[in-house]
């Protein structure tokens, strides 16, 4: 009888996982089981489709290993199954005399993580590579592109159901449940026997770990980060991709610049609580998320550590004029009067009880099982190789 693995989740690290198991061991039983009624449709469909090369990591980190492992892969992928990408590059700008140290620190960890092409940026040098943005230096980042992170999860999707593997869309999983040889995932379209389970739940990672019967150990907590759009005439002022240099006294980057691969600028994005694990605007109000992201005591933790980064974060939210001044920081002829709401995205960050974010990407494991249970930007970029380190886990403690 063929082995079976079943995916808990149908977004690109979910899709990328079952697509690698299925490349190392092609007569394994995969299927993918998404809630959702289409693959893809929360953190990889709000994706701002930035392929990250590996700059802002830690070296040593499973996020620098693989984000510099996933680009290659990803572009390689993008590159045979003619998916829109563009390797356009990016620049990381300082603006001020605090941020220059922190450059340097950008240009040694991009460099000891294996970037290739990196570049100093004096002002004139800048200009050259974007002519509106402002700083006192920068660095050039080559590698970093664009993608069309929808393209790829359908492609995927598709290339699993064409291997023999099924993805089972509007399939909600309630309840894993341990038996003799493996799981039983106890779903709304029923039940699923699997020798072993890897949920890539996203946003409802930690509930997901716990309704295996495990503690998790972090919880997920929502901050929806909302976007604008440059208006088209003002498109000129932004070539490709702007970041600023991030401060380590907060944990989120910062807004920035992001060219899009099917045309336009987009701006952003903000940092703020979500009152629904899903929900991509102030009114998206679920009692159950709610109640759970303020009764869990890291939050206020996190809000009595960082009080003025998040008042400052609700307040830019709704204003516009707040949110063009923090842009002017790297392109100062962008106004008010350019900018026009975009799209927004939850991020699912898992955050500890002491309040601290847990930064880098965790599984939680135990026998015949599998799950991802924090895993942030660059994920849709390490997506492929996310998926490969997942297969090889799975498949040496599968024939153990």
């Amino acid at each position: 009888m063929r082995s079976c693995v079943v995916i808990v989740g149908g977004g690109i690290v979910g899709l990328a996982t079952a697509w690698r198991l299925q490349q190392a061991q092609p007569d394994l039983k995969v299927i993918v089981l998404e809630k959702e009624p289409g693959l893809g449709r929360h953190q990889t469909g709000h994706n701002s489709g930035v392929l990250h090369a590996g700059l802002y990591y830690r070296p040593g980190s499973v996020k620098a290993e693989l984000a510099v492992r996933g680009l290659r892969q990803m572009l390689a992928f993008c590159a045979e199954h003619q998916i829109p990408h563009d390797q356009c590059g990016k620049v990381v700008v300082a603006t001020t005399p605090e941020e220059l140290p922190r450059l340097e620190t950008l240009w040694e960890r991009g460099t000891a993580n294996g970037l290739q092409g990196l570049r100093k940026l004096n002002p004139a040098d800048l200009k050259e590579v974007e002519p509106h943005a402002h700083g006192l230096a920068a660095i050039h980042v080559p590698q970093e592109g664009i993608v069309d992170y929808p393209a790829v999860t359908a492609k995927l999707g598709e290339l699993i159901t064409r291997a023999g593997g099924e993805v089972r869309c509007a399939t909600r999983v309630i309840r894993l449940e341990p038996r003799p040889q493996g799981w039983t995932a106890k779903t709304s379209a029923g039940d699923f026997q699997a020798d072993f389970v890897v949920t890539c739940a996203g946003l409802h990672a930690d509930r997901m770990v716990r309704r295996s019967g495990i503690r998790a150990g972090a919880t997920i907590v929502p901050f929806r980060g909302e976007y604008y759009q440059i208006r088209k005439e003002r498109q000129h002022l932004v070539r490709n991709l702007i970041y600023p240099v991030p401060d380590p006294k907060f944990p989120f980057l910062g807004v920035h610049f992001t060219r899009l691969i099917h045309g336009g600028i987009e701006a952003g994005p903000n940092a703020v609580l979500a009152f629904a694990r899903e929900g991509y605007r102030w009114t998206n109000i679920n009692v159950r998320d709610l109640a759970g992201a303020l009764l869990f005591p890291g939050l206020w933790r996190f809000l009595l550590k960082y009080p003025g980064m998040c008042g400052y974060e609700i307040r830019r939210s709704f204003s516009k004029k707040e949110f063009a001044r923090s842009l002017q920081k790297l392109v100062p002829e962008i106004t008010a009067a350019d900018l026009v709401p975009g799209e927004t995205g939850v991020r699912a960050q898992a955050m500890l009880a002491e309040g601290k974010l847990v930064e880098d990407f965790e599984f939680v494991e135990r026998p015949g099982m599998l799950h991802v249970l924090n895993a942030p930007s660059p994920a849709a970029t390490a997506s492929l190789a996310i998926g490969q380190r997942i297969a090889e886990k799975v498949l040496t403690r599968h024939d153990s």
